[in-house]
């Protein structure tokens, strides 16, 4: 396989993964699988407040006002953003980047899809 062939991590859609043999593995949450070989289960739901799935790129929007850890400020409902990652494997799933705050990672019971 090219660099060009080789598909995102179906976990962490990360970009950086790799072949090994027959496997593809990724260096950022540790996925290992067989392209051959994928199917539906192995891949990661995120849903939002009101059950809609949640991918990379969704545009969301806040539904209850979120204290911020570490800081005195606070994200207030309605806030909106975009979606850039999403993670498996911790309370929050969702990797945005918030006007003013920052890279947030957010749970994705408090946000809904725009």
């Amino acid at each position: 396989m090219t660099d060009q062939s080789i598909p995102p991590c179906p976990k962490c859609n990360s970009s950086y993964v790799y072949q090994d043999q027959d496997n593809l593995i990724c260096p950022e949450c540790g996925y290992e699988w067989n392209p051959s070989e994928v199917s539906k289960e192995d891949t990661f739901v995120v849903r939002d407040a009101n059950g809609t799935v949640l991918e990379v790129g969704d545009k969301i929007t806040l539904i209850k006002d979120l204290k911020v850890k570490g800081s005195s400020q606070g994200l207030k409902i309605g806030t909106k953003t975009v979606v850039r990652k999403i993670v498996e494997g911790k309370d929050h799933e969702l990797d945005c980047k918030f006007p003013g705050i920052g890279e947030i990672m957010v749970t994705a019971k408090f946000v809904k899809k725009v």
